[in-house]
């Protein structure tokens, strides 16, 4: 009895961490992930476990999939996988954005003196020459929309909300 007290205590603090995910999808999306929920949430616990993962699989003929593959799909869940949580894994894989903790992160590694402003110019000719190139185009585009004070600084924690949150300017 205890441990299923436990368990619902875990299942409510993964859906109140994820409360806000219902406003990133229309609620035709919202009744059709609530659907896929529902097959695979073998059980109806409300919960997506291995055994739901393993029974969901076998139903589409995969037989052989390997505990660690299943292990590792639940530990993207970060805790219970209820519908809330299932929801939100879902809205940032389409949305494509990596959570505002991590963009974050990524900026500071260009912001030593932690002042939360990284040099446009310093900034430009990083994402141009670095890793995944970006065109003078893409980033003419990305900073249409950043926040640059007077003396050409970035302002990464403002332009990290406008990432993962968007621009009201968009949305007017």
């Amino acid at each position: 009895m205890a441990s299923k007290k436990a368990a619902n205590r875990r299942q409510r603090g993964a859906q109140k961490s994820c409360s806000n995910v219902f406003s990133m999808f229309e609620q035709s999306q919202i009744q059709e992930f609530k659907e896929a929920f529902g097959c695979i949430d073998q059980d109806r616990d409300g919960v997506i476990k291995k055994q739901d993962l393993k029974e969901t699989y076998a139903q589409l003929g995969k037989l052989n999939v390997k505990d660690e593959e299943l292990d590792e799909m639940l530990n993207e869940g970060k805790g219970p996988i209820n519908f809330t949580v299932f929801l939100s894994l879902f809205g940032e894989k389409l949305n494509g954005t990596d959570p505002e903790d991590s963009i974050l992160a990524a900026f500071k590694l260009f912001d030593p003196n932690a002042t939360g402003f990284v040099n446009k110019d310093e900034f430009r000719r990083l994402l141009m020459n670095q890793a995944d190139k970006f065109t003078s185009e893409e980033v003419d585009q990305a900073f249409s929309v950043a926040p640059i004070d007077v003396a050409g600084n970035i302002d990464y924690k403002s332009l990290c909300y406008i990432i993962t949150h968007g621009d009201e300017k968009e949305e007017s």
